[in-house]
C-alpha cells in the first residue's frame, strides 16, 4: 500500500484530505512523494510560522531533545519558566499556563474566567458570551463556545453556559449583557479565522472591552490563529486599544510542535491554585525550547515586514479580475473569489500553490519570513487562477 491507501485503511476519516502526500520541505517550499514542489501559503494552518526546517528552531529543539525531553509538572524545568517570562515581558501579562493546543488553551481560559467570577460572585455568575461565526476549538466545551451551528451537530449535549452575539454589533452585545446578570466573560478572536477571515472593527472591540471593564466582565481574547506576529503585531489585540484579562494562543508559537499558552493579567493571575488545573505534557521542555526560539525572532523589523507583505498581497488582489474582496490583517488574509473555492483550490494545487479555505474564501497564512520572490510567484498564480 502507498501512504494514501494506508491512511484510508487505518486512520480515522476525520479529514477531507487532498490527494497529495508531502514528504519534505524547506522554508516555504513543500515537496510531495512524486517530487513536485509547491509554494506553501498555508503553513500548516498557521503553525510553521517560519516555514519548514527553520534552522534556529531546529537547533533549539535538537539541543533540548539531547538534554531533557520530559519530566512531570511536579518539578521545575528551565524552558517552561523562560518561555513564561518572555511571553509576560512581551505582552505585559503576569502569568502563563502551558498546554498542548489551541483548544486546550481556550479550555484553560474558560475555566479561569469562570473560576474568577465564581470565587468572587458565587456559582451562578458563570455565563460566557462568544461571537456568532467564531471558532474556539473542537472539545465539547470549546465547541459550545464556538458560535457556529455547523460544528454542533451530532455532539449534544454541549457544555452549558454560553450565549452568542453578532460580531461588530456593539448595541446587540450590550443589550445581551443588560438582560443577563450572570455573564462573567466575553471571548473573541480579533479576526474570525475559521469563520471566514472577518476582522473585528475598532469601534466594536474597544466598545466591548470598555463595557466589560466597567461591569467586571472578563475580556478573553483567543489568539490561537491571530497571535505570534500573524497580523503584523505580536498579538492581534495589539492592533486595538484594549487590555485583555486572559489571552490564549497556540499554532505558530510552537513553530511545528504542539503547544498552547494561556496568559493571565494582574486581575486573573492567581485564579488557579494547586490542583485546580493541570496538563501532563503542558510546558514540555522540547516544545518550550522551540517556542522560545520562535518568540525570540519576532521583533519590530519582522512585524514591519509582515505588514509590508500583507500590503503587497492586497495591492495585487484587491480589484483584480475574479476577486470580490480581500479582508484581514498582515499575513492573515481572506480572498473572496467570484468562483467557488472548491473549484479553485485544486487548480492552485495543480499549479503548485498551497492555500487554505475559510467559508467562501481562499485563506492565506504564509510563513512570516516567506521570501518575497516566492510570495510574488504564488500571488501571480492565484491572480491567474481566479481570473480564469
Amino acid at each position: 500500500m502507498n501512504t494514501i491507501e494506508l491512511d484510508k485503511e487505518y486512520v480515522v476519516h476525520a479529514y477531507n484530505r487532498y490527494p497529495i502526500c508531502f514528504v519534505e520541505g524547506n522554508g516555504s517550499i513543500l515537496k510531495d512523494d512524486k517530487g513536485k514542489e509547491y509554494i506553501d501559503l498555508g503553513s500548516g494552518i498557521g503553525v510553521d510560522i517560519f516555514g519548514i526546517a527553520h534552522k534556529p528552531w531546529m537547533e533549539a529543539v535538537t539541543k533540548q531533545l539531547h538534554t531533557l525531553n520530559h519530566v512531570s509538572n511536579l518539578f521545575y524545568t528551565q524552558p517552561d519558566a523562560k518561555l513564561a517570562q518572555l511571553l509576560s515581558q512581551k505582552t505585559g501579562m503576569k502569568k502563563v499556563f502551558f498546554s498542548n493546543s489551541g483548544a486546550e488553551a481556550n479550555e484553560c481560559a474558560i475555566k479561569g474566567a469562570r473560576k474568577y467570577s465564581i470565587d468572587k460572585y458565587g456559582k451562578d455568575r458563570n455565563v460566557i458570551v462568544t461571537l456568532i461565526n467564531g471558532f474556539h476549538g473542537r472539545t465539547i466545551t470549546t465547541l459550545a463556545a464556538t458560535g457556529q451551528d455547523v460544528f454542533h451537530q451530532n455532539f449534544f449535549p454541549l457544555t452549558e453556559g454560553f450565549l452568542y452575539t453578532p460580531a461588530n454589533d456593539l448595541d446587540a452585545f450590550i443589550k445581551l449583557c443588560e438582560g443577563n446578570k450572570n455573564i462573567c466573560a466575553v471571548m473573541m478572536e480579533p479576526i474570525q479565522g475559521e469563520g471566514g477571515v472577518h476582522p473585528l472593527t475598532k469601534e466594536f472591540f474597544e466598545g466591548v472591552a470598555k463595557y466589560a471593564k466597567e461591569h467586571d466582565i472578563l475580556l478573553v481574547v483567543d489568539e490561537v490563529q491571530t497571535g505570534n506576529g500573524r497580523t503584523g503585531k505580536l498579538y492581534g489585540y495589539m492592533n486595538y486599544d484594549v487590555k485583555p484579562d486572559i489571552v490564549s494562543t497556540a499554532k505558530g508559537l510552537g513553530g511545528g510542535l504542539p503547544i498552547g499558552a494561556t496568559m493571565f493579567n494582574e486581575k486573573t493571575e492567581n485564579v488557579f491554585t494547586y490542583g485546580t488545573h493541570g496538563s501532563t505534557f503542558g510546558g514540555n521542555p522540547i516544545a518550550c525550547a522551540g517556542a522560545l526560539s520562535i518568540l525570540s525572532e519576532i521583533d519590530d523589523a519582522l512585524l514591519a515586514d509582515v505588514k509590508a507583505k500583507g500590503d503587497y498581497i492586497r495591492s495585487e488582489l484587491e480589484g483584480a479580475k475574479g476577486v470580490k474582496s480581500v479582508a484581514g490583517m498582515g499575513l492573515m488574509l481572506g480572498i473572496e473569489p467570484e468562483k467557488d473555492v472548491s473549484i479553485l483550490v485544486p487548480k492552485l494545487l495543480e499549479k503548485g500553490v498551497v492555500v487554505l479555505t475559510a467559508k467562501e474564501k481562499i485563506r492565506l497564512l504564509p510563513a512570516l519570513n516567506i521570501p518575497m520572490e516566492q510570495l510574488k510567484k504564488a500571488i501571480a498564480i492565484i491572480k491567474e487562477v481566479v481570473a480564469e
